[in-house]
């Protein structure tokens, strides 16, 4: 028992240290983001007094600012850190469950999905609102359970599952030029838009629905991190610790596609929020456990930092999505051929 007592107090402290700097790091990314959204209130085309902010959330009716920061400044920064977090944690769950940076909604399609039938419906069927986010959120669904079935044989292999959605990926947008070619102007305008990825216009009716969507699939998500951490593992590893390893599966793409198909509906397919999103908290966290929480925060941070930018400091305004993408498109590149190089995972 004396020769173990150095070896066990050796690995209580290394896990004492991985526990503070994950703490750590979940800390300074939350100060981070509200750091970020008080930026977003207070600035913008003019700087709105803290203090009259203040005023208006206590239920004061403040002359101009119930309209700058009630009606556009405060459910835009809602819905972008609302968005942020469901890509966030929805794009880091499917990358640690198949264990590979690469198995993200934009890239197998699922965001796609919802992309084509919201598209569909907007010139197409000529549907405006709710019906089409409700579209949207049932084509994503039905996306995921198609690359699923089209790459199950004998369970689902990470790669296969990859390779299966982005040959459906380039299938929908196909389809999406298609139906654009055809579109009359009033509505191609209104397509582009929501393709891009925006929360411009956003209105406070907006949050709720992403508001339950997080609650419900991301706590699910949160409550299943156990068995996804021990799926980094492998399948035979997780099944050897008793993880329903099927079951598990099951779970975490339901709610982790449920969460990503609602967000898309509201915002649009963000670029490369849920693809970045994982990878830059591993980095910052090391292997301290569950990348959930961390990445969730960091697809607030880009969400919301990505609007500001787009709206104030770039010579042009543009969508949110338009800034998440220039900085996701190499990342990917990067990042392919880090995977390429030396098979690596999360």
């Amino acid at each position: 028992m004396t020769t173990l007592s150095p070896i066990i107090d050796t690995i209580v402290d290394n896990r004492s240290r991985r526990t503070r700097r994950r703490t750590l790091v979940i800390a300074v990314l939350a100060a981070l983001l509200a750091a970020a959204f008080t930026l977003t209130l207070l600035l913008g085309q003019s700087f709105t007094p803290p203090q009259d902010i203040v005023r208006l959330l206590m239920g004061e009716d403040v002359p101009g600012v119930a309209f700058t920061i009630g009606q556009l400044r405060l459910p835009r920064a809602i819905l972008s850190v609302l968005a942020g977090l469901s890509f966030g944690l929805g794009g880091v769950a499917f990358q640690i469950m198949l264990r590979n940076p690469l198995a993200s909604p934009d890239i197998i399609g699922i965001s796609w999905g919802a992309s084509a039938a919201a598209v569909f419906a907007i010139v197409v069927l000529s549907l405006k609102g709710a019906i089409v986010s409700v579209l949207a959120v049932g084509a994503g669904l039905g996306v995921a359970l198609l690359v699923y079935a089209l790459s199950f044989r004998n369970g689902v292999a990470g790669t296969r599952l990859i390779l299966v959605g982005i040959g459906v990926s380039a299938m929908l947008e196909s389809l999406i030029a298609y139906i654009l070619s055809g579109a009359p102007a009033w509505s191609l305008q209104e397509a582009l838009r929501w393709l891009t990825g925006s929360v411009n216009g956003a209105q406070p009716g907006q949050a709720l629905p992403l508001l339950l969507a997080l609650v419900l699939f991301g706590g699910l998500l949160l409550s299943r991190a156990r068995d996804l951490e021990a799926l980094r593992l492998g399948d035979d590893t997780a099944a050897a610790l008793g993880v329903r390893v099927g079951r598990t599966r099951v779970v975490i793409i339901i709610a982790a596609v449920g969460m990503i198909a609602c967000t898309t509906a509201v915002t649009g397919p963000i670029a490369f929020v849920a693809f970045l999103s994982g990878p830059i908290a591993a980095r910052i966290v090391g292997n301290n456990g569950s990348l959930l929480i961390p990445s969730a925060l960091v697809g607030a941070v880009l969400v919301l930092a990505g609007d500001y930018c787009g709206q104030f400091l770039l010579p042009s305004r543009y969508p949110v999505g338009v800034v998440t993408g220039a900085l996701g498109a190499p990342y990917l590149i990067y990042l392919i051929i880090r995977v390429n190089r030396s098979g690596g995972s999360l």
